[in-house]
């Protein structure tokens, strides 16, 4: 039996053994459930209703409720919206129920409100700088932001038929080294899956509070820039090019930075992010069972090269040119044959 037959069967029983008797032990015995589209983890979500009562499942068969759970206590305590905790088991928790006007749905309904909820959202960015941040958490470093490309090179390249390159030691030494020059003294609460499907809009609270925030149970500790390429440069969706200069600009102007100090880090990250995003979706697609995947591949690829071309790439980008070939249609094609 494969991974994916595993990972199914466990949580097939995990669901029928412990849901029900969740659900019953808090009230929501009775329910009706409407599934909602998960992420790229092993968790679930199921939308509850018991009469005018609402609220979200989350199944996660890794349990990581106990972070999710510090972490939402943490956000909620410096002022932002993050679901209220109603109730939580090993690998199961009851949670606040945003409802339905995430970002990117709502861009999409409505063009007009990209910037302004872009703008929104980077205020969420700004306000977290400077704000206490929650003990245990693993740091950003140097080393671990280079080391973090290891899925380019042990997924990616094979995906597309590629051997490993002999050069991934130069690679990685060559960011870690530009990292040492560029990432600044200072950190921030690094929510790390921040992007449009991950936003609630929520339009009866003030300020940043009208920003419901979603899956942030990876936050780590890094640079202030790092949330806003996840922000800008999107797997999911195409950002426009107005609402990228609007957003980054505001950045600059809400912190202080100039765009001398943001744009080199921006597109360091910009580079190791999406490498890496790259191995992740094809490990995802050849070991999940989630070829959908594959069909972002063009996106990030896009937003490496935007990021290759800003000039603090200058040292690197050749290499990176030489040894990451493009995801053409026809390696594409190859991936989900091997999904």
């Amino acid at each position: 039996m494969d991974i994916r037959s595993l990972d199914s069967a466990f949580e097939s029983r995990f669901a029928m053994t412990n849901v029900g008797a969740f659900l019953s032990e808090h009230g929501w015995s009775t329910a009706r459930q409407q599934p909602l589209a998960g992420d790229a983890s092993s968790r679930r979500y199921i939308r509850v209703f018991s009469g005018e009562k609402r609220a979200i499942l989350m199944v996660d068969p890794q349990d990581d409720t106990g972070r999710f759970s510090a972490l939402s206590q943490h956000l909620s305590k410096i002022g932002l919206s993050a679901p209220q905790v109603y109730a939580r088991a090993p690998g199961l928790m009851l949670l606040e129920d945003f409802g339905d006007d995430q970002f990117a749905q709502t861009i999409a309904r409505d063009p007009t409100r990209e910037s302004p909820l872009y703008r929104a959202a980077t205020d969420v960015l700004v306000h977290l700088e400077g704000k206490p941040i929650p003990s245990g958490l693993h740091t950003l470093t140097p080393n671990g932001l280079a080391d973090m490309l290891e899925p380019a090179f042990t997924h990616y390249l094979p995906a597309i038929g590629q051997t490993e390159t002999s050069r991934r030691n130069e690679i990685i030494h060559r960011f870690t080294d530009l990292f040492h020059m560029h990432l600044p003294t200072e950190n921030v609460l690094v929510l790390r899956d921040y992007h449009a499907e991950n936003m609630i809009w929520l339009p009866d609270r003030d300020d940043v509070q009208r920003v419901g925030l979603l899956d942030f149970q990876d936050a780590v500790i890094g640079p202030p820039v790092y949330d806003l390429v996840s922000l800008l440069q999107d797997a999911r969706r195409d950002v426009s090019p107005a609402c990228q200069s609007e957003t980054l600009n505001h950045f600059a102007e809400a912190t202080g930075r100039s765009m001398d100090v943001i744009l080199p880090l921006f597109h360091l990250l910009g580079v190791q992010r999406n490498l890496r995003i790259l191995g992740v979706f094809a490990r995802l697609a050849a070991d999940r069972g989630k070829p959908g995947y594959i069909d972002l591949i063009p996106r990030v690829w896009g937003h490496t090269k935007t990021s290759l071309a800003a000039p603090v790439m200058e040292p690197l980008a050749p290499l990176i040119q030489d040894c990451f070939p493009e995801p053409t249609a026809e390696r594409l094609r190859r991936m989900k044959t091997h999904a």
